[in-house]
């Protein structure tokens, strides 16, 4: 069943559209009868109605649009039948009163459609084959972008154009005076031409930018002036870039010069504030710049079927460092054969892939830690307040459709349910971004467990922080939107955005990171001690979370082997129908855990052993399995990572000097007839 919230909006979508079918069915009838006050009424509310849904809702007339009942076609019907209407009304021989008007529409038509074209031509002009961040694009002579309703709104453009044409013929219509309709469709019409003659503009050669050859060739020098070393390659959906986000700033702490090369452009205002140079090239027969720079190795977040497009280059180097690792089957995927190396934080992903038989090769294995956990808080014994902080962290449901991926959809709402039911405890709920992107029930599960933490938030009660705690939250999320978001005017395009996203400041990356410790001690303080809280943001971060939280219940997911690396007491839902010995020999990241069954009566006595350490059994297991999954702490997991990565650029240049060494053999004309092959 959909949520009330989606019925909602459906039954409001049906209400508009019948509201648009009977706006168009009074004015046809005021037309024919003919019926003034009908007429006017009726077109002028039919007007109005679309003008507020291109606004509220375009997702609903775009669905018109499908069954070829655009925009201009509900407009130009609104207009053929106010003249039906005034000929009706007029049928007397002055047919050639509103000559003018019909003449007037037609060539306001044709300026919509010049414009349209224009619009095109400029858009076209406008669309490089690669977009950048943090990289100065002087040489590319980039410009703002033309006002958004001449260049990419259509619809709304013809409909504010047309309203004095509407407007005009109306009034002629309660007056019988020709004189308004004429001025009412001059107006449109000039409206219509200047506007067409405006976005022209940037069509003339000191508005263009560099076409796509020119931009090429800026590319291929900007990869040789600024030389990089290391990157990061990453292709994936509008709610997976958080996968490359965990990996930013072990980036840019490599020795080198770091790159991120994106693939889709949606994806380039995805990416957290970096200082590291972003470029998206979305057509492979660009990417194979890349070959001809100075790059040595790239680092997959993870896998897409674009990635095989970058892993044809054999200059470059390529190691899979996955988005997190956990016991499931997708972190020891097959794919992983197609990179050089796999890097894995510790001894158990290592074994994870021999287990797995998927044919990858034990010395293709490297274990390098996971740098990026290094905020992350050890243990500190028993909860130091009343509260016990619980972090309710599930996983989403997966592509596989297994019953135990997700705790949410079978155990969720009574995990929930009993750690609501103790009122010691502070429940921190933080599901997966993607939860209920397949599966529906899901999403249903996590609706309701929402309600029922703020039915629960209703029932307490207790001190909150004063307004001064209020106020220092909202300066330090103003000073963090300053220095993470760039703001762009409605108008900014691609390119714009391109231009005003140039070199960064020196040093922000270091106020941003003090500015984010900043914001996420004035979030905490800002909230009540007692209060639940729910997190779907991504701001407060996970780690955070984990720092807050004196225990995490968490599913078979990287989210366990990295609150492992705080030592803290941990749980894990059973959802997968399996025994729990079976379950425990099947995931050895769950083997310090408590294991939860979906009816959850083992919580009780999960929150005494929290609160008494003595009752904890699981605290030297802990330990030893932080180990087996993210190896050893000294030397630390940055340094190890960095290691490996000069190492695997080493192996790139010594194929680069193997294969120069073997060309200069090759005789010169045997070397003329292997390039001619």
């Amino acid at each position: 069943m959909p949520s009330a919230g989606t019925a909602s909006r459906r039954a409001l979508q049906l209400v508009a559209l019948l509201a648009m079918l009977v706006f168009f069915a009074a004015q046809l009838v005021g037309a024919l009868l003919p019926l003034v006050p009908l007429l006017i009424a009726a077109s002028a509310a039919g007007l109005a109605l679309d003008l507020y849904l291109q606004h509220r809702d375009p997702g609903l007339v775009a669905v018109l649009g499908k069954i070829r009942f655009d925009v201009m076609v509900r407009q130009l019907l609104r207009d053929m039948m106010v003249l039906i209407g005034l000929l009706r009304l007029h049928g007397d021989g002055s047919l050639r009163d509103y000559a003018p008007v019909f003449v007037g529409l037609v060539l306001f038509y044709a300026a919509h459609l010049a414009c349209q074209a224009t619009a095109l031509l400029v858009r076209r002009s406008r669309t490089l084959p690669f977009l950048t961040r943090n990289i100065d694009t002087t040489g590319l002579r980039l410009s703002a972008a033309p006002p958004r309703l001449l260049a990419r709104q259509h619809g709304r453009r013809l409909l504010r154009f047309a309203v004095p044409a509407t407007a005009g013929l109306l009034v002629t219509a309660a007056t019988e005076k020709p004189l308004w309709g004429e001025t009412g469709v001059g107006v449109a019409l000039l409206l219509a031409l200047g506007g067409t003659a405006w976005l022209a503009t940037w069509l003339r050669p000191k508005k263009r930018i560099a076409n796509d050859q020119q931009a090429l060739e800026w590319l291929d020098r900007w990869f040789a002036d600024y030389k990089p070393t290391v990157g990061m390659y990453f292709s994936g959906g509008t709610s997976s870039a958080y996968q490359a986000n965990m990996w930013l700033s072990t980036l840019a702490a490599l020795d080198g010069n770091p790159v991120i090369v994106l693939r889709e452009r949606f994806m380039v205002q995805k990416i957290d504030a970096t200082d590291v140079p972003i470029v998206c090239i979305p057509k492979v027969v660009h990417l194979m710049a890349l070959e001809k720079s100075s790059l040595k190795m790239m680092l997959h977040p993870a896998n897409s079927g674009k990635t095989s497009q970058v892993l044809r280059m054999p200059s470059i180097k390529h190691a899979f460092t996955n988005h997190g690792e956990s016991d499931k089957l997708s972190s020891c995927n097959p794919y992983s054969k197609a990179y050089d190396e796999i890097w894995v934080a510790g001894p158990a992903a290592r074994e994870r892939y021999q287990l797995a038989d998927i044919g990858v090769d034990d010395r293709d294995v490297v274990e390098v830690g996971r740098p990026q956990l290094a905020p992350i808080q050890p243990y500190a014994g028993a909860p130091a307040t009343p509260y016990t902080t619980v972090l309710y962290a599930p996983t989403w449901e997966g592509w596989d459709g297994q019953p135990g991926n997700t705790s949410v959809m079978l155990a969720g709402e009574n995990i929930v349910r009993a750690l609501l039911a103790d009122p010691a405890v502070r429940l921190l709920y933080k599901p997966h971004p993607m939860t209920g992107s397949v599966d529906p029930r899901a999403g249903r599960a996590d609706e309701r467990i929402q309600a029922m933490i703020r039915e629960a938030n209703a029932k307490r009660g207790g001190d909150r922080p004063g307004p001064e705690a209020a106020a220092e939250l909202a300066r330090r999320t103003a000073e963090l939107d300053r220095l993470t978001t760039s703001t762009f005017r409605d108008s900014a395009d691609e390119v714009e955005r391109m231009m005003l996203q140039g070199t960064p400041e020196k040093g922000r990356a270091a106020t941003v990171e003090a500015a984010t410790a900043a914001w996420e001690a004035a979030y905490w303080a800002s909230l009540p001690v007692w209060e639940h809280q729910i997190i779907t943001g991504p701001r407060p971060a996970l780690y955070t979370c984990f720092n807050q939280s004196d225990l995490l219940i968490s599913d078979v997911s990287s989210v366990v082997s990295d609150y492992l690396i705080s030592e803290k007491p941990y749980a894990v839902a059973n959802t997968s129908g399996m025994a729990e010995e079976e379950f425990r020999a099947a995931f050895p990241t769950v083997s310090a855990a408590t294991i939860l069954t979906p009816e959850a009566t083992e919580v009780p006595g999960l929150l005494a052993a929290v609160r008494d350490p003595g009752l904890d059994g699981f605290a030297a297991a802990r330990a030893e399995l932080k180990v087996q999954l993210l190896g050893p702490s000294d030397p630390p997991s940055l340094v190890r990572f960095n290691a490996a990565a000069l190492s695997l650029a080493a192996e790139a240049d010594a194929r680069r000097e193997r294969m120069e060494a073997r060309a200069s053999e090759i005789p010169p004309q045997r070397a003329d007839e292997t390039a001619s092959v």
